[in-house]
């Protein structure tokens, strides 16, 4: 068993996968092992991956879909061959700080009454970095219905949380938020998670990114936090934060934009 497993889903992401993967690489924590899997790429991303996974056979795995059937089911795949003690996530367009592996591991270690960890994030486009989430310490449970508490593809998670909820959901109603539900399942069953106050991943939120935003993605969004009302037994008040995503799909591109990008 290897300490870490670091779960990559990839789909079309050639131009920043190098970048992605080279950022595991340099690592400060070497006890890692890394499982991509190709969610039926069009371009060359499974061809990059391949390179990588035939010059590290100890530390990087390699998996493809016959088509593209989303990341929860992508992530599944890579859980499903995941030996480590922990599991943490990262995605084929972004960045890891170099010590995030090795900060992540040192809180989960010291702090056993944890099961999720995660951090900031730094976000950033084609004109360079333009804000950072603010995310810290330990999430009131009312948060759940608000929006999702921990940062996704930084998260690294004690390997019993994972299974002990069978993983991502692959409903469709759970599309795009598939994160939010694991977490609202991971406390419903007692786990709990802490945000590290600090920046240790860079996201890339791009023009392509703003376009696999969907309204479909903003209804789902309403059913997940519907669902933290429910499953957590919040106040029926909560219920009024379940029609905020409906209400910002509505929104035009322009003005979308400028609040994304100015939120804190």
């Amino acid at each position: 068993m290897v300490k870490v497993s670091v779960l990559m889903g990839t789909y079309n992401c050639q131009n920043t996968l190098v970048e992605a993967i080279e950022s595991i690489l340099n690592q400060t924590f070497k006890d890692w092992e890394l499982i991509i899997c190709d969610d039926g790429s069009t371009d060359n991303s499974y061809s990059i991956g391949e390179k990588y996974s035939e010059k590290y056979k100890e530390k990087i795995v390699l998996l493809s879909n016959s088509k593209n059937c989303g990341l929860n089911i992508t992530l599944n795949n890579c859980l499903n061959v995941a030996r480590g003690q922990y599991i943490a996530r990262m995605d084929g367009d972004d960045i890891c700080v170099p010590t995030r592996l090795q900060e992540e591991v040192e809180f989960l270690d010291k702090h056993p009454e944890y099961a999720i960890v995660s951090t900031q994030m730094i976000f950033f486009d084609e004109e360079g970095e333009f804000r950072q989430s603010h995310q810290q310490g330990e999430p009131l449970l009312s948060d759940f219905a608000k929006r999702t508490p921990f940062c996704h593809a930084p998260c690294m998670v004690r390997r019993e949380a994972y299974f002990a909820v069978n993983g991502y959901s692959t409903a469709q109603n759970r599309m795009r938020v598939e994160d939010w539900d694991l977490w609202i399942r991971m406390y419903e069953m007692g786990f709990r998670g802490y945000n590290i106050p600090k920046p240790l991943y860079m996201m890339r939120d791009d023009k392509s990114a703003f376009k696999r935003r969907s309204y479909r993605n903003r209804i789902n969004e309403f059913w997940v936090s519907v669902s933290a009302v429910k499953k957590l037994h919040l106040s029926p008040k909560y219920y009024v934060y379940s029609i905020r995503p409906l209400i910002i799909g509505l929104l035009p591109r322009r003005m979308y934009m400028f609040l994304h990008r100015t939120k804190n």
